[in-house]
């Protein structure tokens, strides 16, 4: 796949921008990913809650790879839905924490 961007003239444009301007685009990009890292978080939570109500027992026993493994699997997971399939979580607290931003100058 060819793309038609000039990097010469990419380069150009991001250094003529003021550096209030780019310290501000790299403000609400952290911003938006702390967000999704916290709604990965919170969703990752809602997991281990709800492996809780499962009873013990079944065809393996339970060992301290299997606890490991499962809150790897539940991680994984957590931010996949964080970044793909979002609850609404992270964008309802970047919306909010957004104002709190210093303003573009």
């Amino acid at each position: 796949m060819k793309t038609n961007i000039d990097d010469a003239n990419l380069l150009l444009h991001a250094a003529a921008r003021p550096p209030e301007t780019r310290q501000a685009a790299r403000n609400k990009t952290a911003l938006e990913k702390s967000c999704q890292d916290f709604e990965a978080l919170f969703v990752q939570s809602l997991f281990k809650a709800m492996r809780k109500t499962v009873p013990e027992g079944g065809l393996f026993a339970k060992s301290n790879a299997t606890e490991i493994f499962e809150e790897m699997f539940d991680q994984s997971i957590a931010t996949g839905i964080a970044r793909d399939q979002s609850l609404g979580l992270a964008e309802q607290i970047y919306r909010q924490m957004e104002k709190k931003l210093p303003a573009d100058t």
